[in-house]
């Protein structure tokens, strides 16, 4: 059966692509999306693969302004003729799931999330982008709209939808009309070793955008001095955090693996205020047998085993992380780092592969 891939794009490899390079390894076959960065893909597993690029490849600053592009997205990737292969597999969070398909071609999505610029987080994305009141607010508005509409068009092209977690699969049942069976995404934890001699700090780790809300978990901290936060990563907010970091917070920046690997082994607990599709980092620091501190909301509701992985705190505000805090204090000796860990170990890779391959040859006897 001759098969292709489709995924959004590939000028950076973040947990989406973790997904793309597990089904990958199932069915090594020709790669189509929007654009690519070759060097970020060099020494990656994508490094040799045949990959197909959109219009928007060529289109000025693409590698790195690709998303002011957005409103030709739709259009450009429909222009990929996939008529020769038999089965195809989308690894969608944006419009990789709206190439054109025949109909006896089977398509499977692996969906990481509908558009949430365009349906959930829609009016936290203009507020943030400052784009509420104006010319600019206007059209912006109007290309969502559109965006929107052609995001449930294209959504019934799909055969199949498989959500990386339940939280994913009720949003594409409620924006899409679609049911979508849960697979949830592949963790390197065997990457991640247990460590049960924990250090005397906590770990937030993640690209300082504004929705990660570690500015909101550093003005937590700077309000509990004798508690000490590491935190790693680098973005747009990173001056932002810098100055409400207070002298208990040390800011890391950028870290390698093996540097942030060790933090998450050492650390009394993992804090994660975000509200995620499925949260992967997390998942990252269970492998090391450490407990999480987490947004009582999302993908951590799947991942995290309140009072024997971790604990919740109900609110995204300083009030409501610092009791969470406290309360962690009180409650640290009851857990284990090797039950921990084995917790986190059902999110393997591994797993992935034969869960996904699975509901894969499923779906393809069916469709013939």
């Amino acid at each position: 059966m001759k098969t292709a891939l489709v995924h959004d794009w590939l000028p950076i490899l973040g947990g989406a692509e973790k997904v793309l390079e597990s089904i990958y390894e199932l069915y090594p076959s020709p790669i189509y999306t929007l654009l690519k960065n070759s060097k970020v893909l060099k020494g990656s597993v994508f490094e040799d693969a045949t990959i197909h690029t959109s219009l928007v490849q060529n289109l000025p600053f693409a590698k790195t302004k690709y998303r002011s592009y957005l409103p030709f997205f739709p259009f450009a990737v429909e222009q990929f003729d996939l008529s020769d292969y038999d089965l195809i597999i989308s690894s969608s969070y944006a419009v990789a799931k709206g190439v054109l398909i025949r109909p006896n071609q089977t398509h499977i999505c692996y969906c990481h999330s509908p558009i949430r610029y365009a349906w959930d987080m829609y009016f936290e994305y203009l507020k943030d982008a400052k784009l509420e009141k104006g010319f600019k607010a206007l059209i912006a508005k109007i290309v969502l709209h559109y965006i929107r509409m052609w995001d449930y068009a294209s959504a019934q092209r799909v055969d199949y939808f498989v959500a990386n977690s339940i939280n994913v699969a009720n949003r594409i049942k409620k924006f899409y009309g679609k049911s979508a069976s849960v697979i949830y995404p592949p963790v390197d934890v065997d990457k991640f070793d247990l460590c049960e001699q924990k250090e005397d700090f906590y770990l937030t780790a993640s690209r300082l955008v504004p929705y990660k809300k570690i500015d909101l978990i550093v003005e937590a901290f700077s309000n509990m001095p004798n508690k000490k936060l590491i935190v790693c990563g680098d973005g747009p907010q990173m001056q932002l955090i810098k100055k409400k970091a207070a002298k208990n917070i040390e800011i890391i920046g950028f870290a390698s693996f093996d540097k942030l690997k060790l933090y998450m082994q050492k650390a009394k607990a993992f804090v994660f205020a975000a509200k995620e599709d499925f949260g992967i980092v997390p998942v990252e620091a269970m492998s090391c047998g450490t407990p999480v501190i987490a947004y009582k909301a999302g993908g951590s509701l799947e991942t995290v085993v309140e009072n024997v992985t971790g604990i919740f705190f109900e609110k995204q505000n300083i009030k409501s992380i610092v009791e969470a805090v406290d309360l962690f204090e009180d409650k640290k000796d009851i857990f284990d780092p090797k039950t921990i860990r084995n917790h986190a170990l059902q999110f393997s890779k591994q797993r992935f592969k034969e869960q996904f391959r699975a509901f894969v040859e499923e779906k393809v006897l069916i469709s013939q």
